[in-house]
């Protein structure tokens, strides 16, 4: 006769607790403090800096407060922007096809990547007095200087990004009877997105210098006229005012782009590392 024996009932496995993450302070509070703690030091440093040769920042927020209620400033910037999205749109439309083009097809980087490693190297200023002959004094010539100076990071961003997509991947395509319309599409643009939104983030940073570049030097208007005509007047805290907005709105703008960047490709955070400490 068998005994049968009794099985102590099991232990109840505790559920596995979640590891609690330290608490980590957000990117956008770290950058308001910095900002915060530089304008209290330039600020307290106002009874010893001389209004004749810099300011600080209530005397240039006041300026501005001006600046903004009698106009000259919303119509300085107004005029400023046109030229800078005409430049910098046309820029993008075609730098980025065309810089891969130039990547892709060796032929035609042969034929025509060295004209465009020349212009990127040519020093703008020198052609401006050209520019001014072809093209005048007004918006014209403003967006075509933006344009050159924005085209080149651009172009060569595209270019390299296809050049450093690895050649596996096209193989595979080819090895699948994929059209080139279709490798291109589908297997080079996606693997070169991180590099044309590194140029367009770039190209940002030149456009804005190509547009105080040419309202200097072109007819003085705009931002770039209200810095020159407040400096000549000795109007200090005026002169800061298109300077701290022109700051302003290029970061907001490579902002933006990095925006853009995390919308149409998601996994580059992944892969960069954007989150680490």
């Amino acid at each position: 006769m068998s005994q049968s024996t009794d099985t102590a009932p099991l232990a109840p496995i505790a559920a596995a607790r979640p590891v609690a993450r330290a608490w980590r302070m957000p990117d956008w509070m770290i950058t308001t403090i910095s900002i915060l703690v530089f304008l209290g030091l330039w600020e307290s440093a106002r009874d010893h800096i001389d209004p004749l040769f810099a300011s600080y920042p209530s005397a240039i927020l006041k300026a501005a407060w001006r600046m903004t209620l009698n106009g000259r400033l919303p119509d300085a910037l107004w005029e400023s922007a046109q030229p800078f999205l005409a430049g910098y749109a046309l820029a993008a439309i075609l730098g980025v096809p065309i810089g891969l083009l130039l990547g892709r097809y060796r032929v035609l980087q042969a034929a025509f990547g060295i004209y465009v490693t020349a212009g990127y190297s040519t020093p703008l200023i020198a052609l401006v007095p050209l520019l001014l002959l072809w093209f005048g004094l007004g918006f014209t010539v403003k967006t075509v200087i933006i344009f050159l100076l924005t085209f080149f990071p651009i172009c060569i961003n595209s270019w390299a990004g296809v050049r450093a997509v690895p050649k596996s991947l096209v193989e595979v395509g080819t090895a699948f009877c994929a059209s080139q319309q279709t490798i291109m599409r589908q297997i080079v643009l996606p693997a070169v997105l991180p590099y044309i939104m590194a140029g367009l983030r770039l190209g940002v940073g030149k456009a804005v210098i190509a547009m105080v570049i040419a309202e200097f030097l072109t007819a003085i208007s705009g931002l770039g006229g209200v810095i020159m005509s407040s400096a000549n007047a000795f109007r200090t805290a005026d002169m800061f005012v298109p300077i701290i907005l022109i700051m302003v709105l290029a970061v907001l703008l490579t902002n933006f782009v990095e925006w853009i960047e995390r919308r149409i490709a998601p996994w580059q955070t992944e892969l960069t590392g954007h989150d680490a400490p």
